[in-house]
């Protein structure tokens, strides 16, 4: 039996083949380009199709005897991904990061009051959440609302939808939409319909570990794969992160970085007390995933090296030469503070406007001062949230 398993994440498309003793039998990483214009953060749905099935055809190519016979995946949550009936993008992808809701919440939260909507979803309610962000589409570009025939939660569900034709999503992901039930494991109706959603708009649940379908003739020629492998409904990144952490139990906790990161444990209760602190539905039922999220880890490591570096003719950043600048610089960065918040931050503040610095500069700091505050502050960050 080979599995093929991947993750649609904000940076890359990672695809890895294994086989039923967990042994790796290929792995293929294919970038992907984020939009950015002010406070929005958008990504086309197709680049991650196009990536997924790249990477697919190749794996098909190396049958020997052994065809896959389920995929799996993990993926980027807290998004919006509008489709139409044929299951095609109306617009591009609304990215977990974008800020550009914050009106919507607070208008949601008059409407349904701050101790409700905590009580049902177990989070901080803010415009970072995908509801809000479906409230402003709807508010500010009607043409493309009416379009819209389903809103997906998770960068893999498109995929999903694009293999079996259902639109479906994991109780760990759709879980930072801001308007599931996370005792119940439902949408709330109530909640959407103060929004003034259509429910009808929003995915079937699964749990991660339960088939949502089988390949269809349009995703087999797509990918290369078998008509009718299965498809699992897979989990998002926090989630499948935490459990291939190996965190099991309360008191264990889990330090992810990627593009942004995150501090998690498991509990047998949703986590209170902070606006800072997020709760998922955890693959095992009547468990949760406690998290503290950041919004600035492995991005601001790659916009600092971008700026500082030597660079080769295809125009990549150099980090070995941003590796040589950190050497000739001391833990402390010569009293050079760096605050990290390129794309605003969920904790200690939740604003999705605030701005990153730097503190203490003088005419002796050097690149490699520069550099290290910079990956001292998502240190300290992280230090904060645990």
């Amino acid at each position: 039996m080979t599995i093929a398993t991947y993750d649609i994440g904000t940076t890359a498309v990672k695809g890895v083949l294994i086989n039923e003793k967990g042994e790796v039998l290929s792995s293929v990483s294919k970038t992907i380009s984020t939009i950015f214009d002010n406070e929005k953060k958008e990504q086309r749905p197709q680049d991650w199709f196009d990536a997924f099935c790249g990477i697919s055809k190749g794996f098909a190519a190396m049958d020997k005897g052994t065809p896959v016979e389920a995929v799996i995946m993990s993926g980027q949550m807290q998004d919006v991904i509008p489709v139409d009936r044929e299951g095609c993008p109306v617009g591009n992808a609304v990215l977990y990061s974008d800020g550009r809701a914050a009106d919507q919440a607070r208008e949601l939260i008059e409407r349904m009051g701050t101790d409700y909507l905590e009580s049902v979803t177990g989070n901080h309610y803010d415009g970072s959440l995908p509801l809000p962000k479906l409230m402003w589409i709807k508010e500010n570009q009607p043409d493309l609302y009416g379009k819209i025939h389903k809103v997906l939660i998770s960068a893999k569900d498109y995929i999903i939808l694009r293999l079996t034709g259902r639109a479906v999503g994991d109780m760990t992901a759709c879980s930072t939409a801001g308007a599931m039930n996370m005792a119940l494991g439902a949408w709330d109706s109530r909640i959407l319909s103060a929004a003034g959603i259509d429910p009808s708009l929003m995915p079937e649940l699964y749990y991660p570990h339960q088939a949502v379908g089988t390949l269809s003739k349009k995703g087999a020629e797509a990918t290369g794969f078998a008509e009718g492998v299965r498809i699992y409904a897979g989990v998002g990144d926090a989630g499948a992160a935490t459990l291939a952490s190996g965190i099991r139990r309360p008191g264990e906790y889990n330090i992810n970085l990627g593009t942004s990161g995150w501090v998690s444990t498991i509990s047998r209760e949703v986590s209170r007390g902070s606006e800072g602190i997020f709760n998922l539905a955890a693959m095992e039922q009547g468990a949760y995933i406690n998290v503290v999220p950041f919004l600035n880890a492995g991005n601001v490591h790659k916009w600092i090296s971008s700026l500082f570096t030597a660079r080769d003719s295809r125009k990549n950043i150099d980090y070995p030469y941003v590796e040589e600048r950190l050497r000739e610089s001391r833990p402390g960065s010569g009293g050079v503070v760096f605050l990290p918040y390129l794309n605003g931050e969920r904790f200690p503040v939740m604003d999705s406007l605030v701005k990153g610095s730097f503190l203490g500069i003088t005419a002796a700091t050097g690149q490699g001062d520069m550099i290290r505050s910079c990956l001292e502050g998502v240190a300290f960050s992280i230090r904060q949230g645990i």
